[in-house]
């Protein structure tokens, strides 16, 4: 019998032969290890023998599939009471198994977590604590890493499948890309059989975009982004600069459903109109300022914060305010969507801003529906102040034939997709709510809604920040009213003679005008503290602390050629700002505290008003001295009922004489300086001092920021010297004790 079978094994190939499928040997192999591994729970106790008892097993499977065929019938009597002896046999030798107690595995299994082989010693010792024969515990470890392994490996097998089937998926979505791709540079479909184009049409698509390329390029080696409607194409690295504006590191596209960021709009529109339209309780007059106060438990209760992520290192800002403007409704939407038009229309406060993308073009021709992603850094006249850079949705949705809604609000998932790190400003819904007056007027009340990282504010200006009016929405909507004042009258063609003195034409009325808003623009591109200029802090003998700055100008027309210096000094003065305004504005106390014309008296020979207070206004100042020849300076005066302005520059006579006839401007190269006056923020203070007596009130005193702009040096690669630093310094420490003294409040 041992020789028939072993002859049959002889004949046979070995059983792993048969397993002509590697996917089909893994799965039986595991089929085997299964079962060696539930056979191997019992083992024989004291047979040396009885470790090998799954191998005998499997060796009596094969001899019985050997095959009974050919055997006489007499063999299989044989054979049948053999096997009968042989079950009786095995009945009793069964009795012999038995399976390892619950303690007994507790114990091996606190072993194989610390050693999965041990060796002989360990089995030896282990096997007399537990009762059993060092070849049990042999075989016990040996199964129990058989058992593991299988385990593993149909893991294996179950990360290989869903990894095989991703990159199938992926590889149909491949191939369903590349029948619809497009060049990328030329835009000529790759696969299409249906589209033909001349050789000509394909050559000028490629030569155009290599022209793009080079224009962004050499944009890119100036050192500027341009604002506009391209998206920025350039990115930061690990190291980058970190006085860079955070729009220079926008490198991608928008990774949110676009059905998604509708439904957030839609939601936050619903809210918008609700906090423009709502009273109390949402909204508290306060009895002291005057102004809206937005009761923040009522907010809570009214709208839901899912999307909020105030905590304690974050400041809550909300204020609401409404006025009239002298403009035309549609324009205005228009000016609000059109990234230039609605930086122009905030000059003192938005420092930089662009489309980042278009997520929606909106209906036809109309605005109605537009949706697209902006970045706006907004600042302070100031160095001190930080900016804020803010990444946000713009929404515009017409709700009526006579009103619109203009909604911004800021959207996490975008936020982290274009660095998350770099968001320390969020828009909640904001924004305003423009209606029609049939008059030329529009009614706009603005919302502004802001949650920003608590950040070192300097004592000067913590109050007037911290309490919402630096940048919240009485700041905006004063100057909306303002420069749509300016347009109006920028555009009229009946304006009395009175309000033109000085120019003959329209035409050169239009051109110092339009050179006005130019010198104004500039001047609060220079002052703030926008990521793109470095201040450097210097001490002068007074104990005034001025910032300075410079920088290059190698080929803008509308500044001198050369190495520019700019020194800006902020300060308090118990002054009305009324008062300060009037006195910087009044060309016959100019002497008093410009050093710059104190050898002449000066004139006014142009006087342009820009808007309906007499302090807004374009001036033409002259002096003659004997020393010096004719000094012609032109000043751009502007108020508000939140801020005040007096820019001025000295100006080329022949290139200014050009202008007043109505000659283009852009070319006249000026270098603005000036003063921004603010209130402090605390309506409470005291008596102040005034440079009139009768006119003392409760009024609160001025922040008050001097900025001087020189050219230290013709030749713009000229390096900065110390000479210059402290001329320009002096400039302004002079400028500050001057005025001082002219008010009387040299002790304030």
């Amino acid at each position: 019998m041992r020789k028939h079978r072993s002859s049959m094994n002889n004949n046979n190939p070995p059983v792993k032969d048969f397993f002509a499928s590697p996917a089909l040997s893994l799965s039986l192999a595991g089929v085997f290890r299964n079962n060696a591994a539930a056979a191997a729970a019992e083992v024989e106790e004291g047979d040396e023998g009885s470790g090998g008892g799954a191998q005998g097993e499997q060796a009596g499977i094969s001899g019985e599939n050997s095959g009974a065929a050919g055997r006489s019938e007499e063999d299989r009597e044989s054979n049948e009471s053999q096997d009968d002896n042989r079950e009786v046999g095995n009945k009793r030798k069964r009795k012999k198994y038995h399976r390892h107690t619950a303690e007994q595995i507790r114990e091996m299994e606190a072993l194989f977590k610390e050693s999965p082989h041990p060796d002989e010693k360990q089995r030896q010792q282990l096997s007399k604590q537990l009762g059993l024969s060092a070849r049990q515990v042999k075989f016990w470890f040996q199964n129990r890493r058989t058992q593991i392994k299988a385990v593993q490996e149909r893991h294996e097998n179950s990360l290989l499948k869903s990894e095989i089937e991703k990159l199938q998926e992926e590889n149909r979505a491949m191939r369903e890309m590349i029948k619809k791709a497009c060049c990328p540079n030329c835009g000529i479909a790759t696969l299409s059989k249906d589209i033909t184009m001349t050789t000509e049409e394909q050559q000028l698509r490629i030569e155009n975009a290599r022209l793009k390329a080079e224009i962004e390029k050499l944009r890119r080696m100036q050192g500027s982004i341009p604002d506009g409607n391209t998206s920025p194409s350039s990115s930061c690295s690990a190291g980058a600069d970190q006085n860079k504006s955070s729009l220079d590191c926008y490198s991608g596209f928008l990774g949110l459903d676009k059905s998604r960021i509708l439904e957030i709009v839609n939601v936050a529109l619903d809210e918008l109109i609700k906090m423009a339209t709502t009273q109390e309780p949402l909204w508290v007059r306060s009895v002291e300022t005057g102004r809206e106060i937005l009761n923040y438990d009522e907010y809570v209760k009214e709208f839901s914060q899912e999307n909020s992520r105030n905590g304690c290192l974050r400041n809550i800002e909300a204020s609401r305010e409404t006025g009239v403007v002298f403009f035309d409704m549609t324009r205005l939407v228009q000016a609000f969507m059109d990234v230039n038009q609605w930086k122009d229309l905030f000059p003192c406060m938005i420092s930089k801003a662009a489309n980042v993308d278009v997520i929606f073009n909106g209906q036809a021709d109309s605005k109605d529906g537009i949706l697209q992603l902006m970045f706006a850094e907004i600042q302070m006249l100031t160095p001190l102040v930080p900016t804020r850079e803010i990444y946000f949705v713009r929404y515009c949705k017409k709700l009526s034939p006579s009103r619109w809604a203009i909604l911004d609000i800021s959207i996490d998932k975008l936020e982290e997709n274009i660095d998350a790190s770099l968001m320390k400003c969020r828009k909640r819904p904001s924004g305003c709510i423009i209606e029609d007056q049939d008059n030329g007027h529009c009614k706009v009340i603005w919302v502004e809604h802001m949650e920003c990282q608590k950040s070192v504010i300097p004592t000067l200006y913590r109050s007037i920040v911290t309490n919402g009016l630096a940048f919240g929405a009485r700041h905006w909507m004063a100057t909306l009213r303002l420069q749509c004042e300016r347009s109006v009258f920028f555009m009229a063609t009946n304006v009395p003679t009175r309000d033109c003195n000085g120019v003959s034409t329209l035409a050169g009325r239009k051109s110092i005008l339009k050179l006005g808003q130019r010198m104004t623009s500039s001047f609060c591109q220079n002052i703030g503290a926008s990521g793109h200029r470095t201040w450097t802090k210097a001490s002068t003998k007074s104990g005034d602390e001025i910032r300075f700055t410079s920088r290059k100008n190698i080929n803008d027309p509308g500044e001198p050629p050369g190495l520019i210096i700019c020194a800006v000094l902020s300060t308090w003065l118990p002054v009305p700002t009324v008062a300060l305004f009037d006195f910087l504005r009044d060309e016959s106390r100019r002497t008093e505290w410009d050093i710059m014309l104190t050898s002449g008296p000066t004139q006014t020979t142009v006087n342009l008003a820009k808007g309906q207070d007499r302090g807004n206004s374009v001036t033409m100042h002259t002096t003659t001295s004997s020393e010096r020849t004719n000094i012609w300076v032109l000043q751009d005066s502007s108020t508000n009922a939140y801020e005040s302005m007096v820019v001025f520059a000295p100006v080329d006579i022949d290139g200014m004489q050009s202008v007043m006839t109505g000659c283009d401007s852009s070319s006249l190269a000026i270098l603005p300086s000036g003063f921004s006056i603010l209130p402090d923020g605390l309506e409470t203070r005291p008596l102040v001092i005034t440079s009139r007596p009768e006119e003392r009130t409760m009024e609160g005193g001025s922040l008050l920021t001097i900025a001087f702009q020189i050219l230290a040096n013709s030749t713009p690669m000229a390096k900065l010297t110390m000479e210059s630093v402290e001329t320009v310094n002096t400039l302004v420490s002079c400028t500050l004790q001057n005025i001082k003294k002219a008010l009387g409040c040299e002790d304030g």
